[in-house]
């Protein structure tokens, strides 16, 4: 009996795990902090104050900031990853909302231009999903294509507004700068846009059919679910949910460019994973998505202190995501 119960302890922590993905992971971000706050700054690099730790409300504060435009992204990655899906345009749908928003304010006033900046991201979204769902393009050529289409755009309607000059909304400035009780000002917007995500993939009809596509899409087709709908929906939601971090991110760089977000796009990619999402569909996670983009962040403040060189910190940065990623996908498995 004790050998049995010794075998199922493994099986039953694995089915746990992979039922409450967030455990671990949150588990792993505050040992990384714990990390952090341990580091001497003394050692590394001065800071003001003469503290012996990093970790403050003003750093948190930091850490949730910078946190909160790359889980915007991640959940068009969670989103996707659920219907075995991908969407590689994202950081550069941010990029054209962001730079679209910018350069058209001084023209023609702040809301419209807002509004076509998202209408933009929806217009590359519905593209995407037409190709996918309808043509049945790869998302992942089609999401790549598109992203290369729309930075050629982005370049050609650069020429025509680089003497117009930019401005950026002061409702996405103190979005993306200010701060109220030390939190960062974004976490008005992403608290309801994060229990939306969270309400549409646990408890909405377009869910469901999400989950049921990544399982069997076959099966879901025979049971009356028309996927082509289903993925012209999800793709055009990807494409507003990214225009919609890429205007959060304008205010919180305040300095439009033709790469703003791009950077962006891997790490949401691998927050997703992270958090527990399945690049092969039928299963995912946008709370684990969220605490992927704060581990991701707190990486990349400690090879920041470790002041290491661009290509070193690229490096470590990747391996660690692999190792982080192959540990947690071995835990889940043994459920």
């Amino acid at each position: 009996m004790s050998m049995v119960s010794e075998e199922r302890n493994p099986v039953q922590l694995g089915r746990y795990l992979r039922d409450n993905p967030v455990v671990p992971l949150i588990a792993l971000l505050f040992f990384l902090i714990a990390v952090l706050e341990f580091m001497k700054p003394g050692m590394i690099i001065p800071l003001r104050g003469g503290r012996d730790g990093l970790v403050s409300i003003f750093w948190v504060g930091n850490l949730i900031k910078f946190a909160i435009p790359l889980a915007m992204l991640a959940a068009c990655q969670v989103l996707t990853m659920l219907t075995a899906g991908i969407d590689l345009s994202a950081g550069v749908v941010a990029t054209v909302s962001a730079f679209v928003c910018a350069t058209l304010s001084p023209l023609i006033g702040i809301q419209l231009a807002m509004l076509i900046a998202l209408g933009a991201g929806g217009m590359v979204g519905l593209v995407n999903g037409v190709g996918s769902g309808v043509v049945r393009v790869h998302p992942l050529i089609m999401t790549l294509g598109t992203g290369l289409i729309a930075t050629g755009c982005l370049q050609v309607y650069q020429r025509f507004v680089i003497s117009t000059g930019t401005e950026i909304p002061q409702m996405l400035v103190w979005l993306g700068t200010g701060r109220t009780l030390g939190l960062p000002n974004g976490l008005f917007l992403f608290v309801p846009f994060a229990l939306v995500i969270l309400w549409i993939m646990r408890f909405s009809g377009f869910g469901r059919l999400l989950f049921a596509l990544g399982s069997n899409e076959n099966a879901a087709s025979l049971s009356g679910v028309r996927s082509w709908q289903v993925l012209v929906a999800l793709y055009t939601l990807s494409g507003l949910i990214a225009a919609l971090a890429g205007l959060l991110y304008l205010g919180m760089i305040r300095a439009p460019s033709l790469s703003l977000a791009n950077p962006l796009l891997l790490p949401s990619v691998a927050a997703a994973v992270i958090g527990g999402t399945s690049i092969f569909g039928g299963r995912g996670s946008f709370a684990g998505a969220i605490v992927g983009a704060l581990i991701l962040r707190v990486i990349d403040t400690m090879l920041t202190l470790l002041q290491m060189p661009q290509g070193a910190r690229i490096l470590i940065f990747g391996l660690i995501i692999l190792t982080v990623t192959g540990i947690y996908e071995r835990i889940i498995r043994q459920g």
